[in-house]
């Protein structure tokens, strides 16, 4: 019997030899990385130091929006990263 062997990358080579769903499931952890990690650590650590001053919205609200910020940077740059790796891709072909 013979082996279906579609290829599911639209033509891409495969990367490394890995699965064809790799690399999407790295750019969803990344980017997934991104937006909980700073935010999160952002509130906790806005209310603990609220709760510590006493100026209670304040430094929550101000570093929840430098939270923010940092999210929106990396998903950037992690974006950038990617299109630039395609690009490449495509040069190759």
């Amino acid at each position: 019997m013979e082996e279906n062997k579609q290829n599911f990358n639209n033509g891409l080579p495969r990367q490394g030899g890995g699965p064809w769903w790799k690399p999407a499931v790295e750019l969803v952890s990344q980017v997934s990385t991104w937006i909980v990690l700073p935010i999160i650590l952002a509130l906790i650590f806005g209310k603990m130091l609220d709760a510590r001053f006493g100026t209670k919205p304040i430094i929550f609200l101000s570093l929840a929006g430098l939270g923010f910020l940092v999210t929106c940077f990396g998903i950037f740059r992690i974006i950038k990263d990617y299109i630039k790796k395609l690009q490449d891709i495509e040069k190759k072909k």
